[in-house]
This record gives structure tokens, sequence and C-alpha cells, in this order.
């Protein structure tokens, strides 16, 4: 009965007129007991949460990005077409269409709630319809396109909306924050959900999520000279909401002292089956705050979906292996210990651990679901034979430098891992905090970094120095570029950082740099990549991959030539199809 309704209200929710099934003739004209009309459904507080679990399927997942292609980066080796600055002007946009298709299902349970008799039994679901309105307006059109037309409510065909002028930013991310405000309200805070409602949004994530708009929007403004007053406003507001959460105590970092300091590598591939050494399951993640919830089986999610995984061997960037510190908390080019490109693994040692919890270092074995999976979890000669082969840096890139941090490492179907996909987690929150209080003060104090930053920082490397202003005065370290490395180096796979580059106003100076991958001349790479034959390589000899070097002898895999963003990048264009059908709309600047 539950799917029938679902899928009945769907065709509601988008607009349609619901057919009624024919019956046999009899004196009285019955609604077959299998459907749904609009009529006879919204009567139970019931029904309009059965309406609010569709919503769930508009966050970010494994399977659903964001249309503006927030994966593309400078951190990862294929940047695509939005990142490298080559995207054009399309006729038709599924980003746009689902953002007002999912709009429109926000406020028709937004209107239906109007008419609801017992407006207390069902405030919840009004908040969470609240949420993902601003959720879509935000992740979807306001960071892809700017100010969008605003649809408030459930409109007909010929509503003014339909050819409305586009909104300014300013009132779009008012209409976003006012609506996040209105959630936090009536949200149950995470404490007081049920153990069969887990998941669903809290008043927290709430919160979370509007520190995340307000810290965006406020460094938007603030690097490109806008009013000091309104985002000082809005950095005060991340600040307020982060702070919220934090001291909430609803939340934990995933750390069990089991794991030591690859604590961060299982958080990603946590499921309930057995799926680390420690046999530790989601039970005991208190990280995230909001998250699409995997489960293996049938692959079903407890909010529905499906899941796919990044394999080992993915490319990095030389740029994310740089962002990496050394262990005594100072970048590459100021570190105090040994650093050197010589061997394949030397750049790799006495580094923040997460560098070997995320990326792959060369001749060392990993597991990966499918094929190569963990025998007994104790690394004995019976679990090591049955690894993947000491990974070859060129076998599924062109970088050298390979990611793992999504690769399952128990026996299981690739697309059937049941781990969780992060929406919102505590460390984003504590960065997120970090970075407010320094933008908004122009300083941090070391007791706000203890308390947010270093706490993330630390979780894994707990001998590491703590970030600190002695340390950064005393090694000529800037703040804000320590504060962005953590949050770089912390967030890598989470598909942050093209947003970030946006909103701190230099994507368009990071982005045009060329792509590079490992230093290779007079390098380990150089000598054991040497066979240019045709046959058989000699004994511990490889083949020379297709490779490009720049003047340094450093692999480029993508040169600066083809780097093409400018400022016209810093948003997308509307699509055509909509231009046509709203004579009022006006062009993003430079794609007119």
């Amino acid at each position: 009965m539950k799917k029938q309704l679902l899928k009945y209200l769907n065709i509601i929710m988008a607009g349609a007129v619901l057919a009624t099934i024919p019956s046999c003739k009899k004196a009285l004209d019955l609604t077959p007991q299998d459907a749904v009309t609009d009529a006879t459904f919204w009567k139970q507080a019931t029904e309009f949460k059965l309406a609010a679990n569709g919503f769930y399927n508009y966050l970010r997942s494994f399977s659903n990005g964001n249309g503006d292609g927030h994966g593309g980066s400078d951190l990862g080796a294929d940047r695509g077409a939005l990142a490298r600055g080559t995207n054009t002007v399309v006729a038709n946009d599924n980003n746009y269409n689902d953002a007002y298709k999912w709009i429109r299902n926000c406020n028709y349970l937004l209107a239906k709630a109007k008419e609801y008799s017992k407006p207390e039994e069902i405030k919840q679901y009004v908040a969470e319809a609240k949420f993902f309105r601003a959720y879509i307006y935000f992740d979807k059109l306001l960071t892809s396109y700017g100010g969008v037309i605003l649809v408030k409510d459930l409109i007909g065909l010929d509503a003014p909306e339909t050819t409305a002028a586009r909104s300014s930013r300013e009132e779009t991310i008012d209409f976003i924050i006012q609506d996040l405000e209105a959630a936090i309200a009536d949200l149950p805070s995470e404490g007081a959900i049920g153990a069969g409602d887990k998941g669903r949004v809290s008043k927290e994530a709430a919160q979370a999520f509007l520190g995340r708009v307000a810290l965006y929007e406020g460094t938007w403004q603030k690097f490109r000279n806008g009013n000091a007053t309104r985002y000082n406003a809005l950095l005060d507001k991340a600040i307020t909401n982060s702070k919220a959460v934090i001291e909430s105590n609803q939340f934990a970092l995933f750390k069990p002292a089991v794991l030591g300091d690859s604590a961060l590598k299982y958080l990603f591939i946590l499921e309930n089956q057995k799926s680390n050494p420690a046999n530790i399951t989601k039970a005991a993640n208190k990280e995230y705050i909001l998250a699409v919830r995997y489960e293996s089986n049938n692959l079903l999610k407890t909010i529905p979906g499906q899941i796919s995984f990044g394999a080992i061997g993915a490319d990095m960037s030389r740029k994310m292996a740089d962002l990496y510190l050394c262990n005594d908390g100072l970048p590459i080019n100021k570190t105090k210990t040994a650093f050197s490109r010589a061997t394949l693994t030397s750049e790799y040692q006495n580094r923040d651990n997460r560098m070997r919890y995320y990326m792959c270092i060369p001749g060392y074995p990993y597991w990966q679901n499918a094929t190569n999976w963990h025998i007994n979890w104790d690394w004995s000669p019976v679990d090591l034979a049955n690894a993947r082969p000491p990974h070859d840096e060129w076998s599924n890139g062109t970088t050298g430098y390979g990611n793992q941090q999504w690769a399952a490492e128990r026996q299981v179907p690739n697309s059937q891992e049941g781990y969780d996909f992060p929406v919102i987690r505590l460390a984003e929150v504590f960065l997120n905090y970090a970075e407010a209080v320094y933008e908004r003060n122009g300083s941090i104090s070391d007791a706000d970094l203890d308390k947010s930053l270093n706490l993330v920082r630390n979780r894994i490397n707990a001998a590491m120095p703590k970030l600190s202003n002695d340390l950064v005065t005393v090694n000529g370290l800037d703040m804000r570029e320590e504060i962005r490395r953590e949050r770089a180096v912390e967030l890598q796979g989470e598909g942050f950082r093209m947003d970030d580059l946006k909103r701190w106003y230099i994507a368009h100076i990071e982005l045009n740099k060329p792509m590079l991958g490992v230093h290779w001349t007079g390098t380990e790479y150089e000598t054991i990549y040497s066979y240019t034959g045709t046959g058989t390589p000699p004994a511990g000899i490889k083949k020379r991959p297709g490779i490009t070097l720049d003047a340094n002898g450093d692999v480029v895999t993508d040169p600066a030539s083809e780097r093409k963003f400018t400022e016209k990048n810093y948003l997308i264009p509307i699509p055509t199809n909509q231009m046509q059908l709203n004579p009022n709309l006006v062009q993003n600047p430079g794609w007119q």
C-alpha cells in the first residue's frame, strides 16, 4: 500500500490530474481502496509524513550530485567542463528543471498543511518542507545561477511567477534564511527523534545547514567588496548557528580508540556488516548530522536511492598531495622534518595521517570489495595474500596519485555497499565555525581554534602541533590559508571544493593553473618506469606511461592552455528554453 501511495502521491505533487480507476457498475461509485486521490489523501498526520519522505531524495548523495559540477575542482584530475570554464549555454538544463519541480512538491505540502485542522500534529513535516525548499534554492539554484525566480506558494500555469523577473541574489538568500529559521523553530532536536525516525532532519541539521549557507554568502560578498554590514551579519549568523550545533552536544567526531589513526578511513565505509577490523557498526557514528542512509540489502536505503562508490586509484592532483601538512604541523615548504620526492613513497613519510588514508601509497597493499577483500582483518599472510596487488600508480589514472577514500574493504558486489553519504557532518560544522570567526573578526583566538578546527586536525593526528597564533607567527604562516587548508584536506572527497573556490573568489586563479602529477625527472619514477619497448619489461622495470613533462620534470596531465575559467564562469547560464518561455528572464553576465 505504501508503494502505491507514493506512486500516486508523486503524480499528484507533480501537478498532474489523477484519474480514478474504473469500477464495476454499482449503485455507489466508490473510490477503489488501492487508489489515492487528492481529496482523500491529506487527512492524517501520517500522510504528511509520507509526503515529506519523498523530499529526502533531493539531498546530495552518491548518485545525486548538483548540476553545477560541485565535484569538479583543482584537487582531482578530472576537472570537467564547468571547472575548466569550457561549458556552454544549453537549451535544456535538468538541474534547473528538477529544482523547480522539487520546489513545487514542497509548496504542495505547505499548501495542504494550511487546510489541515490540527497544525500541531504536522508542524514537523511543514518544517521539513521548508528546510528542503531552502536546501533546493541554495544547493541547486543560488550556487549555480545566482538570484532566481522565487516561487513561494503553489501556483497555477497562469500565475505571475511563471513570467516573473529573477529575484536578486540578496532576496534569494534572504528567503532561504527565512525558510531555514522557520524550520529550526519547529524541528525536533536530534535527541528527541525516536529510533524509528533516525535520519530525519533535526533542528541541529537545519542550524548546521544555515551555518553553511550564511558562511557561503557572507564570504561571497566579502571577497567581492560587498556591503560590510550585510556580510558581517551573515558571518554572525554562521557563527551563531554553527556554535549552537557544537554546544548542543548531540554529535561527536568519530574516533573509536580501537581504530586509532584509521578512524577517519573507516568512517566513510562504515556499514552494519563487518566493514572494519573492530567490527564497529553505524550505531557508533555520531558525527553525521544529516546523511543519506544506505543499506546493502537489495540496494535499499532507509530513504530510497542507490549507491555507487569511488574506486581505488582514481586520480588525485599534486595540489591535493601538497596540501597535507607534515607531522610537525607545517607545510612541505616550511617543515623542519625531512621531505623528499626522490622515491615513490618518500613524500608520504612524516605527513598528516589523512594522507595515507585518503590516498594510495605506491607499493602498499589495498583491499577492495568485489575482488580483494579482507579475509580476517589482521594483516596476516593470509589476509595480505588476498589484498589487491601493490598499487600501480598508473593503473587507473594519469597523475601518479591515487584515491582510496570510498572503497569498501569487505566482500560486497560493486554498487551494493551500505555506507551512508554525509550531507552534513560535525567536522564541517567545526570548520565552518573557525572560518566564520576568522572572517568576521580578522583573527581567531587559540581557544576558538581548540574547540573547533583543532578537534578535526588532531582526531587522527594526536602528536601533531595544534594550529595556533604562535605557530602561525613563528613560522611565517597565514592563518586564513591554514584554515582553508584544513577544510580542503578534511572535506576533499565530499564536493565542497568548487563552491569554496567560487565563494573565496579565487576560482579564476586556481582553476587556470596546470594540473600536475608526480615529480618525474631524477626520481625513482623515472628509473622504474623506463621501459619503452613492446615486449615484456625486465624484472623490476615497468613500461613508461604516456606522460608529458614540464620544464621542472613534473608530470602534466592538464596544461594551463586548456583552462578557460573567467569571471562569467562563477555562475552558469540560464537554459535558453527558459529564456524563450519567460521574456522577463535576464541571462547571467557574459553568457548573452
